[in-house]
């Protein structure tokens, strides 16, 4: 069957624990609390916890296939966990999941929990998961359901808010609902009783949407240009200095040139970004760069272009700093198809 997240978690708390569960989406948070109620039933059912992870250049897809039959050391039941960011399990793990699927043991259940997933990601193995299990995806909250989602999230912590404080809470958190998660969390200890007006929601949650140079960069990598512009512009505004940007700028540009070389040559693009640190909740928009940019000459051009940046910023080259940055980041956001880069000097050039 396929279920929301909220009905999965409904049914978990309720309901023993089916042979097989699917918790997929970009929806973090929503991705976050199935899984848990998931686990929570397994505790209940005092279930053993196994992981494994079907990520990386070589899955231990035969570990995993014989552990379905193996018998559990501590426990009655147990509950295997199989962590799949990418959401795409390949020919071996399809096959794998499928066949458990044909004939589950009755003392273990299959959790597969992924973070990418869109309508490709769906394959056979999909639906024997449905067949035999619940399939439950966790899609980004559209901007106008997201004042829907605060108002009823609040009420389930006791709280009642007014439409204009909502509203507040919704162009704080930006979309972000984890931050929207841990604000309302704190309400529900902060607030007085009655109804929150927005002049207490304001003086009770921090700015969740505060510019920063991290969020930034995740922006300028996911090719968000409009972003882009207006966190610049709330930088700038809140007196922030070029200087005391660029390291970061700089470093997630080379780092972004290590991984175009890396897939330029035919390595493993996931192996290498867990290389350099970065884990799986952290490299989409990594990739999402490297499909507009996939080749090393342009992220040269980028780094040679942030470096002229960076002088500028210590007076020790021309060029008025804001400027220059929201070229580069601007530069990396759109598509080449754009021609943005075209007479940009060192840029120049670099989306061919």
């Amino acid at each position: 069957m396929e279920l929301r997240p909220d009905q999965l978690a409904a049914q978990a708390g309720n309901q023993p624990l089916q042979a097989a569960y699917l918790v997929a989406g970009p929806e973090v948070l929503h991705v976050l609390e199935a899984a848990d109620a998931v686990r929570a039933r397994a505790r209940v059912e005092g279930a053993e916890r196994e992981v494994f992870d079907g990520d990386g250049r070589d899955p231990d897809w035969d570990g995993l296939a014989a552990s379905f039959n193996a018998p559990s050391l501590f426990s009655s039941r147990r509950l295997i966990e199989l962590r799949l960011p990418g959401g795409k399990p390949g020919k071996t793990g399809a096959e794998v999941i499928s066949g458990f699927c044909e004939n589950p043991p009755g003392d273990v259940t299959l959790m597969i929990v992924a973070g990418d997933w869109s309508k490709a990601h769906h394959g056979k193995w999909v639906d024997a998961i449905s067949r035999r299990g619940v399939v439950s995806i966790a899609w980004a909250l559209k901007p106008h359901e997201l004042p829907g989602w605060i108002d009823r999230r609040l009420r389930e912590r006791g709280l009642r808010a007014a439409p204009d404080a909502v509203q507040g809470l919704a162009e704080r958190v930006e979309g972000n609902l984890l931050a929207a998660a841990q604000e309302i969390d704190k309400l529900a200890l902060l607030a007085p009783e009655g109804t929150l007006d927005l002049a207490t929601m304001q003086s009770l949650v921090a700015d969740a949407a505060r510019y920063d140079v991290f969020r930034l960069i995740e922006a300028t990598l996911s090719g968000q240009a409009a972003h882009v512009r207006r966190m610049l512009a709330g930088l700038r505004a809140e007196g922030e200095q070029v200087a005391g940007l660029m390291p970061m700028v700089i470093r997630e540009v080379l780092r972004s040139a290590a991984l175009a070389r890396a897939q330029a040559r035919g390595a493993n693009l996931a192996a290498e970004m867990k290389s350099q640190g970065l884990w799986e909740a952290r490299q989409a928009p990594f990739k999402r760069a490297l499909q507009r940019h996939a080749t090393p000459l342009r992220w040269n051009r980028f780094a040679a272009y942030a470096s002229r940046v960076d002088r500028a910023a210590k007076g020790r080259g021309p060029g008025e700093p804001w400027q220059l940055l929201e070229r580069l980041l601007l530069a990396i956001a759109e598509a080449p198809a754009t021609g943005l880069l075209k007479g940009a000097g060192p840029l120049a050039g670099a989306n061919r």
